[in-house]
């Protein structure tokens, strides 16, 4: 897993995800092309908390250690 944090004003609604080539439907022989992220957000510590994968939360705790010390 690859976890980052930005200070700064950047605007969510401007992130355009990569895509990604699968046969779909299966085994139909077509590839389609799919965005490998649906959408983006910024967030809280709080609310990332309860967004993320609960394996990531210690990313959170430990970003907020570090906002602590600054």
């Amino acid at each position: 897993m690859t976890g980052w944090a930005v200070e700064g004003d950047l605007d969510a609604d401007t992130i355009v995800s990569n895509t990604f080539e699968m046969e779909w439907p299966p085994r139909s022989g077509r590839m389609q092309a799919f965005p490998e992220v649906d959408r983006a957000g910024w967030f809280g510590l709080e609310a990332a908390r309860e967004k993320l994968n609960p394996a990531q939360v210690a990313f959170i705790d430990r970003l907020g250690e570090l906002l602590e010390t600054a």
